[in-house]
């Protein structure tokens, strides 16, 4: 079967079968009434029969059945041909034959009487998809657009023939059909034809993957070479090359790589692969933007953020950062007062960073149960009421346990220091927020912000007591006046959370007896969106080559913020001067165009990019980005016009300027530069390559030539290169050149024989030139310069046409040779051109004596010239007259002079024999005397050829 359409038409193939019991007489077309009374109400009588007998395989031998198969692009427009039933399945007969079973020839062209007629077996989905013409049998496709994707998904895993059409997805994946039956009428010729159409796929989807945000955790001891696979692959619902053909990252890190396997069905999936050493406690986190590219044309990509979690392994133990700390106890200290506190770190997370503290075996029972350690926070209290029979000195051997570690040792030595008389009080009183001790301020709080008061006083009122503030930060314990032992704790400077988030001073008592007391003041701050975040590049410059594909990668923006929490994380938006075809992804920063760029149409972009953190209110803070598309060779040299026209006046000299051949080539650089050369005539033309000046190699005559065509080539230096061709027409301007030429009469020894009758104003003769210039120089005017003869003024000549006629009436005086000297002119400029032609007129009866009268034209008597300028109109009266124009002219007059002569002979015959006698005249001055008839007879006599000469 044949294909139909360009490349992405449909193509058909058609299978016809009969059982092997079928025979002509039993065929199922023959089973219906005749065809005359055939009707389309039979319709479904015929299907309900169909119905009935179909399962009998008894009657199978009657049925015939058809398939074709068409396949087609997805996405074609209405009105596109699939296929022509008809044509396929071959139903018109062969000329001449009779029998509706005849195989018909593809091509036969014979109509059916009564005709064909195509139709589904039931509507259903048919004008969905595809139309069916019920004349021709011809299937086209509808105004729903065929989407490859959503019909097979709609179809399923196959279907029956049980509607007029069906949508079948085999098990292959890349096979989709639509299914239709058709039935063709009448009886004569009926089939049931199976129709499948195959709906090839296109590139029109771009990969994606199920979640924006991937994530895999490795473990931090991973060895290299480990593979995981990533549980989200892309997604195309495209198939074949079109479908997800390779993965990659868009930052490896140095430490991963991707590889791609593909199973036995065919499916793709990315494997992360570990290339370097991890350590979770240098980084925990690894993000990167994952592609998906499929292997259309031009290919379309998807993306997602790939986050890689490096998950942590028992791989580090408690550490105390003292190997001992001194503690000192008063002995008046109450029961339950934290005496100090021990803190390890293990930099492992979860359970592999659980402590737990206990004593060491070598510390004393009486140790033990005066001082109480607890085992998740390290906090040593005074559990028992000191006595004076206890110990001043205590050395408690702490230990920080860990999952699978050796302990951690930290040493507190604790000394009791018996007291007689109280220490001095602190008494805090908080302004600023306080809980469990550590007290709260936002980092934006003003200068002298108060925090606390405190009193200062001695329990037995007998000594003075002084304090002062211990630590460093921007922070001061001033008095405050007019009280005593009344103290202000307030900053003295602004305070950022991004220099310093936490604080730790002591505000510290003591009297005259040197006793001391300290309290403690934790200080945390609490952080403010007061940082905008802050791009690493102001200015980000960028080039891309034009005719980038869809969705091009261009940089990823990267932005920071110093804030913390949600105040720190950044939004990355387009500027409102961007152009709609560049798009910034929010979260990932990445810049992309989603159309082709073209230099020829705009070469640099530059617009502005927004990155905004969470805060309330938001800041934010601008990038330019300029981005300038390079040049690539996509356009072609273009003449400023299709096609030149140059007007030269001939004989213009050699290697003269005749015009310039203007060119452009809208790419740049080498892609820009253009060469100009000759593709025909260059025997004769040649053009400047650069500057395309257009010059002739030789003097152009127009009389030889008029017009001139050449095309010219612009091809430019581009790699490949590209290429433009011009039609130049030269047309060659006319100069007065070339005289008068005159064609009648040939010869100054031509004569012609006037008889004597001739009437007044009758035409005696004409002068006929041409002249091959053009235009005014070719008006050609005729006057009479030179007359000799008895009366020759009796004659004059049209200066416009050229006719001679006779002025007054003949005379017997006026027998004999007249000669008029023409002077042929035309109106050239700037100096007219001319030529001279002898008209000789011999008045006569008739010619009896050509010798004498050759004696006559031999005679060269002076002529007085009679210079007189005609005075005619100014219009071209005779045209140009190429050389080869003028044979039929002198054709008919040579048959028109031969007439003459043998007419004026048959006359002079005639006469002589009526007279009997002719009359001479022995004066060589007489002329013969002919008597005129009522019209003029013109007989030339031509002797030699005419001297045509310039004055």
């Amino acid at each position: 079967m044949r294909g139909r359409g360009d490349a992405r038409s449909s193509s058909a193939l058609a299978v016809s079968w009969r059982p092997a019991t079928w025979h002509p007489r039993l065929d199922m077309g023959r089973l219906s009434r005749p065809r005359s009374s055939f009707s389309y109400r039979n319709l479904p009588r015929l299907l309900l029969f169909f119905l009935f007998v179909g399962p009998f395989n008894c009657l199978a031998s009657y049925s015939r059945a058809t398939e074709l198969l068409y396949s087609l692009n997805e996405g074609l427009p209405a009105g596109v041909l699939i296929g022509s039933l008809a044509e396929d399945l071959r139903l018109l007969p062969r000329a001449g034959s009779r029998d509706p079973q005849s195989q018909p020839t593809e091509h036969s062209g014979t109509e059916l009487n009564p005709p064909l007629s195509f139709s589904l077996a039931s509507q259903g989905l048919s004008g969905q998809y595809v139309t069916l013409d019920n004349r021709s049998g011809e299937l086209h496709t509808s105004a729903q657009e065929i989407d490859r994707e959503e019909l097979c998904l709609e179809g399923g895993g196959g279907a029956a023939w049980g509607g007029s059409i069906s949508i079948s997805s085999s098990p292959s994946a890349d096979s989709c059909l639509l299914l239709l039956d058709v039935l063709v009428l009448p009886q004569e010729y009926f089939r049931f034809v199976k129709v499948k159409i195959a709906i090839r796929d296109i590139n029109d989807n771009a990969p994606q993957f199920p979640v924006s945000q991937i994530s895999v955790w490795v473990p931090e001891n991973a060895p290299v070479n480990t593979r995981l696979a990533i549980e989200h692959p892309a997604m195309d619902p495209d198939i074949g090359t079109n479908g997800v053909q390779t993965y990659r990252l868009l930052d490896y890190h140095r430490m991963f790589t991707l590889d791609v396997e593909e199973n036995e069905n065919g499916e793709r999936t990315p494997y992360l692969i570990v290339m370097g050493l991890l350590d979770r406690e240098t980084q925990d986190q690894y993000v990167s933007i994952i592609i998906a590219e499929d292997g259309g044309s031009p290919p379309l990509l998807g993306s997602a953020t790939l986050t890689i979690g490096i998950s942590d392994i028992n791989d580090n133990c408690p550490l105390f950062t003292d190997s001992q700390i001194n503690v000192t106890v008063y002995g008046n200290a109450t029961v339950g007062t934290p005496i100090a506190a021990v803190q390890a770190v293990d930099r492992d997370l979860g359970n592999n960073a659980q402590i737990t503290y206990s004593y060491s075996q070598k510390v004393p029972l009486a140790s033990k149960d005066l001082f109480h350690l607890d085992e998740t926070t390290g906090v040593i209290k005074l559990f028992s009421k000191i006595g004076g029979s206890v110990l001043q000195t205590h050395k408690l051997t702490i230990l920080a346990n860990g999952p699978g570690c050796i302990p951690a040792v930290i040493t507190a030595l604790v000394t009791i220091i018996k007291v007689i008389f109280r220490p001095p009080e602190i008494v805090p009183r908080y302004i600023a927020n306080e809980i469990d001790g550590i007290v709260y301020l936002k980092e934006l709080e003003p200068v002298n912000t108060p925090i606390a008061f405190f009193t200062i006083r001695d329990p037995e009122g007998k000594y003075k007591v002084n304090c002062y503030l211990e630590g460093e930060g921007p922070f001061r314990l001033s008095p405050y006046k007019p009280y005593n032992n009344e103290y202000l704790l307030e900053t003295t400077k602004p305070l950022d959370y991004e220099l310093q988030q936490f604080y730790e001073i002591a505000v510290v008592a003591w009297n005259s007896e040197g006793f001391h007391v300290k309290k403690i003041i934790k200080v945390q701050l609490l952080d403010d969106n007061d940082n905008a975040p802050v791009f690493l590049q102001p200015l980000v410059e960028l080039t891309i080559e034009e005719n980038n594909a869809p969705n091009a990668f261009l940089t990823k923006l990267d932005a920071t913020d110093a804030d913390s929490g949600e105040r720190g994380q950044v939004s990355y938006f387009l500027g409102p001067d961007a152009p709609s075809y560049f798009s910034l992804d929010s979260v990932t920063g990445i810049l992309t165009v989603s159309t082709q760029l073209d230099r020829e149409e705009k070469e640099k972009y530059r617009y502005t990019v927004r990155a905004v953190d969470s805060g309330k209110p938001p800041r934010e803070s601008v990038a330019t980005v300029a981005i300038t598309v390079l040049d690539k060779n996509d356009n072609s040299p273009r003449f400023i016009n299709k096609d030149f026209s140059f007007f030269v006046p001939e004989n213009f000299p050699g290697y003269g300027e005749i015009g310039v051949i203007s060119v452009t080539d809208a790419d740049a650089g080498q892609n820009g530069w253009v060469a100009l050369s000759m593709v025909n005539q260059s025997d004769i033309f040649v053009i400047d390559t650069g500057k395309g000046m257009l010059r002739a190699k030789v003097s152009l005559d127009r009389e030889q030539q008029s017009s001139y065509t050449l095309w010219v080539e612009a091809v430019d230096g581009g790699e490949p290169p590209l290429s433009s061709t011009a039609k130049i027409t030269i047309l060659l301007l006319d100069i007065n050149d070339n005289p008068p030429l005159v064609l009648f009469p040939q010869s100054n020894m031509s004569y012609l024989l006037v008889l004597p009758s001739t009437l007044p104003g009758s035409p005696v003769t004409e002068v006929y030139a041409v002249d091959k210039d053009t235009g005014m120089n070719a008006v050609i005017a005729y006057s009479i310069i030179g007359r000799r003869g008895p009366r020759p003024e009796s004659f004059r000549i049209d200066p416009k046409t050229g006719n001679i006629t006779l002025e007054e009436a003949l005379m017997q005086t006026d027998y004999g040779l007249h000669r008029l000297l023409v002077k042929v002119s035309d109106h050239g400029y700037p100096e007219p051109l001319h030529s001279t032609v002898m008209v000789n007129l011999f008045v006569n009866d008739t010619v009896s004596n050509e010798s004498y009268i050759e004696s006559l034209l031999r005679k060269e008597s002076e002529i007085n010239i009679e210079e007189k300028q005609p005075q005619i109109s100014i219009e071209p009266t005779h045209r140009k007259v190429e050389p080869g124009s003028c044979m039929p002219t002198l054709v008919a007059l040579s048959v028109i002079s031969l007439g003459s002569i043998t007419l004026v002979t048959g006359m002079g015959i005639y006469i002589c024999l009526r007279r009997g006698k002719t009359h001479h005249r022995e004066d060589e001055n007489l002329e013969v005397q002919i008597p005129l008839k009522g019209k003029i007879d013109l007989n030339v006599r031509e002797r030699k050829p005419m001297d045509i000469s310039n004055i």
